[in-house]
C-alpha cells in the first residue's frame, strides 16, 4: 500500500492531504458544536435520549438569581425546618404553640416585670407560641429588654422554637410602649395623618416598628384596617387610617410595608371590619347588619389591600355580622374559613382578638371558645380567660375526635414556618 502511495504524483498527494485535513477540521467543528449546544441569549439547547434511539431537543432558560427567587428558597427552607421541629413536638406542645397570652396568664403572678425561674417553669409547662406585653409590664427600657430577651431564651432552650413577642402599638391612644417610655417617638392617631399620604403612612409604621424592635418585640398588633365609616363609633374611631374605604386601603397597604421595613411582623385588624359596628366587644356584643356583598365592596377593601401587601397576621374581631352568620366572627367558620381563607385566599396566620373580652366570656367558657375558634379556622388564639382550661379543652377535643390532629398540625406548621422564616434563630 505504501509503495502505491509513493508512486502517486506530487499533485495527487497534495489533494489527498487537503481532503484529510478538511475531514479532521470538520470533525472538530461538529464535536465542539454539539458541546456548546447553540448557547445564545441565555438559552441552552440540550439533547435528551428517548425511546427507540430517537433524540428530542429541549430548550431550557438560564435565569438570573432574583430577590423573589431567594425569598421562595428561604420560605421553602423555613417550611422544611418547621416540619423538623414539629416532628419532635407532643400534642400538648403543639396546641400551646397556638396561644398568645400575657405574662401574667402564663405565670399566674399578679404583675410580671421580669423573667425568672417562674417564667422558665411556666414556659416548660405550657410552651405558648407568644407573649403579649402591656404598658404595666414596661417600667424601664433595660427592664423590658431583659424581660423579653429572657423569655425568648427560655422558650428557645425548651424546644428550640422562637417566641412571638407581641404588643399593641398603633400610635395615638393605643401605644403601650410609647405611653410607658419617655424616650420613644410618640405618634398621634393614624386618622390624624390621613391627608399626609402613603409615604407618611409607611414612614410612621417604620418608626413604630423600629422603636419596638429595639426592645425585642417582633410582632405588632397593628395596623387597624377598619374604616371610620360611622362617626358615632367611638370604640375604633380615630384608630382607623381614614373614613374612606379606598383611601384606607391605600394607607394600610403602605403601613404594612412600613412595618416590614422596620423588621416587625404586623397584623391587620379587626376582620371583617369594626368601623361601622355598634357596641363594644370589650364589654359585650358588637354587631353589624351588613351583608357579605356590602362588606366586599366596603369594609373588606382595606383588608384585601393589606393582604396583598404581605401582612403575616390577620386578627378577627368579636363582631356578629347578623346578615352573614349569627356566630361571632372570631368563632365563625363562614367568616374565617369560607370568606378570609376561601374567597380572599389568605394563607397567613389568622388570630382571634382577645378571648377574655366580654363578647366571648359572656357566652362561652375558655375551653368552649378555644374549640370553636379552631373549628372555625383560627390558627392562633389570643388571651383566653384561662390558658389552662383552654389548652386542656383543645387536647380533650383532639383525643375525642372532635378536632383532628391534622387540623392542629395545619396551623402549627404555619406558625413554625413564619417563625423559622422571620425570627432570629
Amino acid at each position: 500500500m505504501l509503495e502505491k502511495f509513493e508512486k502517486l504524483t506530487t499533485e495527487v498527494k497534495i489533494i489527498l492531504g487537503m481532503i484529510v485535513a478538511l475531514f479532521i477540521v470538520s470533525f472538530i467543528l461538529i464535536f465542539n458544536g454539539n458541546n456548546t449546544s447553540n448557547k445564545k441569549n441565555g438559552k441552552e439547547t440540550v439533547n435528551l435520549t428517548v425511546d427507540e434511539g430517537m433524540t428530542k431537543e429541549t430548550e431550557t432558560q438560564t435565569e438570573p438569581v432574583t430577590e423573589e427567587g431567594n425569598q421562595k428558597e428561604a420560605s421553602l427552607n423555613a417550611k422544611n425546618d418547621a416540619e423538623k421541629l414539629m416532628k419532635d413536638m407532643s400534642l400538648h406542645d403543639k396546641i400551646c404553640q397556638m396561644f398568645i397570652v400575657s405574662p401574667e396568664e402564663l405565670t399566674g403572678v399578679s404583675l410580671a416585670t421580669l423573667a425568672g425561674d417562674t417564667t422558665k417553669a411556666s414556659i416548660e409547662k405550657n410552651p405558648v407560641g407568644g407573649i403579649i406585653y402591656f404598658e404595666k409590664n414596661i417600667k424601664k427600657r433595660d427592664q423590658i429588654k431583659e424581660m423579653i430577651e429572657g423569655t425568648k431564651k427560655y422558650a428557645k432552650d425548651y424546644n428550640n422554637v422562637p417566641l412571638f413577642a407581641c404588643v399593641d402599638e398603633e400610635g395615638g391612644k393605643v401605644s403601650r410602649v410609647a405611653s410607658a417610655l419617655d424616650d420613644v417617638t410618640k405618634l398621634d392617631s393614624m386618622y390624624s395623618y390621613k391627608d399626609k399620604g402613603t409615604d407618611t403612612a409607611r414612614s410612621n409604621a417604620k418608626t413604630i416598628a423600629e422603636s419596638i424592635a429595639e426592645l425585642g418585640f417582633n410582632v405588632d398588633f397593628a395596623p387597624v384596617a377598619d374604616t371610620f365609616s360611622n362617626s358615632s363609633n367611638d370604640v375604633i374611631g380615630d384608630r382607623c387610617y381614614s373614613d374612606s374605604y379606598e383611601e384606607c386601603a391605600s394607607l394600610v397597604s403602605n403601613a404594612v410595608k412600613g412595618f416590614a421595613d422596620g423588621d416587625v411582623l404586623c397584623t391587620l385588624k379587626h376582620f371583617p371590619g369594626h368601623g361601622d359596628a355598634s357596641g363594644d366587644s370589650h364589654d359585650g356584643a358588637a354587631k353589624s347588619d351588613k351583608t357579605l356583598e356590602e362588606l366586599k365592596k366596603e369594609d373588606l377593601v382595606p383588608f384585601v389591600s393589606g393582604i396583598k401587601a404581605g401582612a403575616p397576621f390577620v386578627m378577627v374581631g368579636h363582631i356578629t355580622m347578623s346578615d352573614v352568620d349569627n356566630e361571632i366572627a372570631s368563632l365563625s367558620k363562614t367568616i374565617i374559613t369560607d370568606t378570609l381563607k376561601g374567597e380572599l385566599g389568605y394563607q397567613g396566620i389568622v388570630i382571634t382578638d382577645a378571648l377574655d373580652m366580654g363578647a366571648i366570656t359572656s357566652s362561652y367558657k375558655s375551653d368552649e371558645a378555644a374549640i370553636k375558634a379552631i373549628e372555625a379556622g383560627a390558627d392562633m388564639l389570643l388571651s383566653p380567660a384561662s390558658l389552662e382550661d383552654a389548652v386542656k379543652g383543645v387536647e380533650a377535643a383532639v383525643k375525642d375526635g372532635k378536632i383532628s390532629e391534622d387540623r392542629i398540625n395545619e396551623s402549627v406548621l404555619k406558625i413554625l414556618t413564619l417563625k423559622c422564616d422571620s425570627l432570629d434563630q
